[in-house]
């Protein structure tokens, strides 16, 4: 089936024979009809924008490699959510952002605006840091005695980065809190704590081993690429591999363990305390770090998450329908606001959205 037919026929652009043929293709085979199903959810999804190309690779949004698949799986959908941008955008409109905030060891509070480019000094007036708008790097270490750990707190709606003075990269996701020391010490591990959502990129260092400390699963590295999901409110703790090598172990038993390889995740459950692997496009979990959110069939009730944190927004969804629908897509979140979102995914599955303030309520539509 060439990808030319199934267009004309979404198009209503397909002969009678052309529509025999298509039928004929789906009805071959269980595969072909899931298939069809999923390139008519995503040209739904689509048609909104009218800048799809004849060019687009329908029948061929399968991933065939794991380097940035989802621009294919989605290459519609990317020019879909990105609809340009408009005059009016959810956050500006309801209150003003929240800042990201730094709690110093000694207590002190540290916010980032673009008014308050500075430098940070310990509490004996020593240069430790840099402050940036959007990031911090740090430098330096100290006598293992002397380590103190700072919190930065990164509010709904925001993103940081973070250089760590071993010189770790850190991306930190909206809603996330990181425990980690001022300046590492000489001897010893290198420990930070994580609430939310990072992507870490560890600088090698295997006298040191990296360790990643959760509520219930700890993530030791020496040097490597890697993103970790463990938001408090959701059921699992999931890391996804990019580079090298991680192992992730349940705190209370050691022996409770896995050792991943790249393109691997593994998922903690917090009720079972089990541990299961499988193999990903890691691209769709480096997306976030670019600006964008990638979906692969994911479901609806995944996608308002994702959606609260990255606009800072509440979003009740009181269409059961709509819960039981999985989506594919990305989006460019500088490009696109809640509106955007929504409007598009009501052209899959109709539904009516009322905004008040920061909360969204989404709810069947009644016919009479």
């Amino acid at each position: 089936m060439t990808s030319e037919i199934i267009y004309k026929y979404l198009s209503n652009e397909a002969s009678e024979q052309e529509v025999q043929q298509l039928f004929e293709w789906i009805e071959a085979s269980e595969e072909n009809k899931k298939q069809f199903i999923s390139l008519k959810k995503t040209w739904a999804l689509t048609a909104l924008s009218g800048t799809i190309s004849r060019e687009v690779p329908v029948v061929a949004l399968k991933p065939k490699n794991k380097i940035r698949t989802y621009f294919k799986y989605a290459a519609i959908l990317v020019v879909l959510f990105g609809l340009g941008k408009l005059a009016f955008y959810f956050n500006e409109r309801t209150a003003v952002s929240k800042e990201v905030v730094l709690e110093l060891g000694d207590g002190r509070l540290e916010f980032f605006t673009k008014k308050n480019l500075n430098t940070l000094v310990n509490d004996k007036g020593e240069l430790v840091a840099r402050k940036f708008p959007d990031q911090i790097v740090y430098f330096g270490k100290v006598q293992d005695k002397d380590v103190l750990y700072n919190t930065l707190k990164v509010p709904y709606g925001k993103t940081f980065k973070l250089k760590l003075s071993d010189g770790t990269l850190v991306s930190l996701n909206s809603g996330t809190t990181l425990r980690y020391p001022e300046q590492f010490g000489i001897n010893g591990k290198r420990n930070v704590y994580l609430t939310g959502e990072a992507f870490f990129e560890v600088a090698k260092d295997k006298q040191h081993p990296f360790i990643v400390h959760s509520d219930q699963v700890e993530i030791e590295v020496l040097g490597t690429r890697f993103n970790v999901s463990a938001y408090p409110e959701d059921k699992t703790l999931s890391s996804v591999l990019v580079e090298g090598s991680i192992k992730m172990s349940e705190k209370e038993n050691p022996l409770n363990t896995v050792l991943l390889k790249p393109s691997q995740m593994a998922i903690w459950q917090n009720q079972s305390k089990k541990i299961t692997t499988k193999n990903v496009d890691t691209s769709f979990y480096e997306a976030w770090t670019q600006g964008e959110l990638a979906f692969n069939n994911t479901p609806f009730s995944t996608i308002t998450k994702i959606i609260e944190r990255t606009y800072d927004v509440e979003i009740i969804n009181e269409n059961a329908v709509l819960a039981k629908q999985n989506f594919t897509g990305s989006i460019k979140i500088s490009e696109s606001s809640v509106e955007n979102i929504l409007d598009l995914l009501k052209r899959d599955t109709p539904f009516n959205y009322s905004i008040e303030q920061k909360t969204i309520t989404i709810t069947p539509i009644f016919h009479n």
